[in-house]
């Protein structure tokens, strides 16, 4: 007989994934007749026409994946999946971390096999066929390879330190296990550029010249300290430009992709640079880190209410009560909470991109942003109609139109 919780698990896969599926169906379908005066001239026909291929390519393919994914999900949950794996690990060892990471590690493994095979075909035949694709074989298996090493040594250690803490501390593990997460969010946060993306990307000082010299000029005008500008190697895996800031306080770096240096012109350059600082001077990143500490925290609270339920683990076919177990049902339970705090999370995350927009508009030059944007959108063959409804679930960023008719102001 199945558990309530089982009933529950089941009903929330079913509803993410039909909510998801409701809102690609709204978005691919979304096309305007006429785009609107601020959108003509991003594309030709021929461009347009390219673009909305793209977008229904790349919607068949999640279609084509998630059902897959649920597929799999539905198959462990009601042949007992995860009870067996839970059972197989405690037979290789009596130490609980070790059958904790034995647990996910293996999960993740399968995943990893499973999904591979649309990892290639994403971007060797989709990506490819749009003319986006820089990733050769080589590549693509080293990625995978450092993926996998960073996966056991980050993400297997953290497992494994949050799994000892639970062990010590009972119903206060959660406290202890938050100020882990915070320390590892704030170093990752001020070193990822210096340790992780180094394995992945070379990243080389901006050379001496015209655009170096325009950057530092503005930053100098808009009193931020920027010593740290670099190109990166971006073309290596895809002809999508982009550019991101990193850092706190003497650890702050501009990280422009060498795919952005090539299709923009300088003054383009330093627009979007001119963005990146914004979110820097609103104390973007430090109001993220605070919010995402928030839900952190409430997240684990919630987990060690639920942790030690034996009917959890039932719900999983696993005998009695355990922290993997338990992880993997609450994870799933709380997907609709995650989902509405993802509405309020995406809200924020849209206004904080409108007011770095208008930091470069009134603090550089509103008419460079607006041009830069329409490059970028075009050469990514970005989707410039979004469904309103899909944009207010899933868009981190407001749609190009809006922020042109924002900078526009």
């Amino acid at each position: 007989m199945y558990n309530s919780v089982f009933v529950a698990l089941i009903g929330v896969l079913l509803f993410g994934y039909v909510l998801d599926r409701v809102l690609d169906a709204l978005n691919l379908k979304h096309i305007l007749p006429e785009l609107p005066e601020e959108l003509s001239g991003i594309f030709d026909k021929e461009e347009y026409q390219k673009s909305q291929l793209y977008k229904r390519d790349t919607t068949r393919f999640s279609f084509f994946t998630s059902s897959l994914s649920l597929v799999v999900m539905l198959l462990m949950f009601f042949l007992g999946g995860f009870g067996w794996l839970d059972h197989l690990v405690k037979g290789f060892s009596n130490q609980y971390i070790i059958q904790v990471l034995l647990f996910f590690g293996l999960l993740a493994l399968a995943s990893d096999i499973l999904s591979t095979p649309f990892s290639v075909y994403n971007t060797f035949v989709i990506e490819e066929r749009y003319g986006f694709n820089r990733t050769n074989a080589k590549t693509f298996i080293l990625d995978k390879i450092k993926g996998w090493l960073l996966g056991a040594v980050i993400g297997g250690g953290l497992l494994a330190l949050i799994t000892w803490i639970y062990i010590l501390t009972g119903k206060w593990f959660w406290l202890i296990a938050l100020g882990v997460v915070t320390i590892l969010s704030l170093f990752m946060t001020m070193f990822y550029s210096n340790l992780i993306v180094p394995l992945f990307n070379k990243q080389t000082p901006l050379e001496e010249g015209t655009l170096r010299s325009k950057i530092e000029g503005f930053a100098q005008k808009v009193g931020f300290k920027l010593d740290n500008i670099y190109v990166m190697d971006g073309s290596k895996r895809s002809s999508k430009a982009n550019a991101y800031f990193t850092g706190l306080g003497p650890k702050k770096r501009i990280v422009l992709f060498d795919t952005l240096i090539n299709d923009l012109e300088e003054e383009e350059i330093v627009a979007v640079l001119a963005h990146e600082v914004g979110h820097y001077k609103k104390k973007h990143t430090t109001s993220g880190l605070i919010l995402g500490t928030v839900q952190t925290a409430i997240t684990l609270y919630l987990f060690s209410l639920f942790v030690g339920m034996d009917s959890f683990a039932h719900a999983l076919g696993g005998e009695g009560a355990s922290f993997h177990l338990g992880l993997v049902a609450f994870g799933i339970l709380y997907s609709p909470i995650s989902l509405l705090v993802g509405l309020g999370t995406n809200a924020f995350s849209r206004h904080n991109e409108y007011q770095a927009d208008r930091f470069a508009g009134e603090e550089y030059k509103a008419d460079k942003m607006v041009s830069s944007l329409k490059k970028i959108y075009k050469n990514t063959l970005s989707n410039l109609t979004p469904h309103p409804v899909y944009v207010f679930f899933h868009n981190s960023h407001p749609t190009l139109l809006q922020r042109i008719r924002a900078l526009n102001k």
